[in-house]
């Protein structure tokens, strides 16, 4: 178990990422995949009010009324669940009467009390960060919210909200969540672990595994027969440069009995400041490498060679 920044969120050092859910995993499959992470031992959950509005006859909402189906049906113990706010075509932006409005559509799609972590999805510079700061304060003061985070923020825009939140007296962000991986590591070591530092906050990276790459599945940047819908995402780091990383992975993991997907989590877990990654499964087959990587132990010369690899692969979106 590890503990979520300065919080008393005490999680499964994996989230599973529900962004999936209702897009390439249908109720049953997202239910069976549920299943097997917490009878696994996990029991952190990560979606977005916006999940999967891009979905041709989605409208947004999706992945969470799935979780919170599962909820009411199998009733967990002490499973944590993390939404986001201001990506909803219906509750776009940070105002702070439509994060209030997200909450609570958000609570009764999954159909709980309380939102165990709540995080600002993407900044909205439109807004005055004084008026988002107060209004995510006020859903932790009226128990609408446990704790608060923040996703996709720059490390100003981070200190900033903190400074914001001692001036006010609200509660302070414990988490935020930054694209962050073996093939994506520049801007979060150079600015984000550094204010994670500072703060204390958790970090609870997506996408993990690189749309996939870093699973080993994609060698090519050919992705000609690939019926995925991420195989491009994952594709394009299939560089020279990507496919080092992956030798040193696959070697690695060997030496583990290991996946190429658990060494990566594995790698992620080991920095600064993570508390847990956030990696998605659309099926049962491909969860026990998630719950693997949550409880292999690098080496640090192991670290150390994969910090090495992996050093010169220049950020990409």
């Amino acid at each position: 178990m590890t503990r979520i920044g300065n919080s008393d969120l005490d999680v499964f050092p994996l989230s599973l990422g529900g962004n999936v859910f209702g897009w390439t995993a249908d109720r049953d499959a997202s239910f069976a995949v549920l299943d097997a992470f917490v009878d696994g031992g996990g029991d952190f959950i990560d979606t977005a009010d916006s999940y999967s509005a891009w979905v041709p006859g989605n409208s947004g909402g999706e992945s969470e009324t799935i979780i919170g189906e599962w909820l009411a049906s199998r009733k967990p113990a002490g499973v944590t669940v993390a939404t986001k706010v201001s990506q909803h075509p219906d509750f776009t932006g940070l105002a702070a009467s439509n994060v209030r409005k997200a909450a609570e559509a958000s609570l009764a799609r999954l159909g709980v009390d309380t939102i165990d972590l709540y995080y600002a999805h993407f900044d909205d510079e439109t807004v005055p960060l004084e008026e988002t700061v107060g209004a995510f304060g006020q859903l932790v003061a009226d128990g609408l919210v446990r704790h608060i985070a923040v996703s996709n923020y720059s490390a100003d825009r981070i200190r900033e909200w903190v400074e914001i939140a001692r001036r006010t007296g609200v509660d302070l962000p414990v988490a935020v969540q930054p694209h962050y991986n073996l093939v994506h590591r520049n801007e979060v070591e150079e600015t984000i672990i550094p204010v994670s530092e500072e703060f204390g906050l958790g970090l609870v990276p997506y996408y993990s595994l690189a749309s996939g790459f870093l699973t080993g599945k994609y060698r090519t940047t050919d992705t000609e027969g690939q019926s995925s819908p991420r195989a491009g995402g994952a594709a394009k780091y299939a560089t020279e440069a990507g496919l080092r990383i992956i030798d040193a992975l696959e070697e690695i993991g060997d030496a583990h009995g290991a996946s190429i997907a658990a060494t990566s989590l594995a790698w992620l877990r080991a920095q600064p400041t993570v508390a847990a990654p956030i990696a998605s499964a659309r099926t049962v087959e491909q969860v026990p490498d998630l719950l693997a990587g949550a409880r292999l132990d690098l080496a640090a010369d192991e670290v150390d060679r994969l910090n090495r690899v992996s050093e010169w692969t220049p950020t990409q979106a």
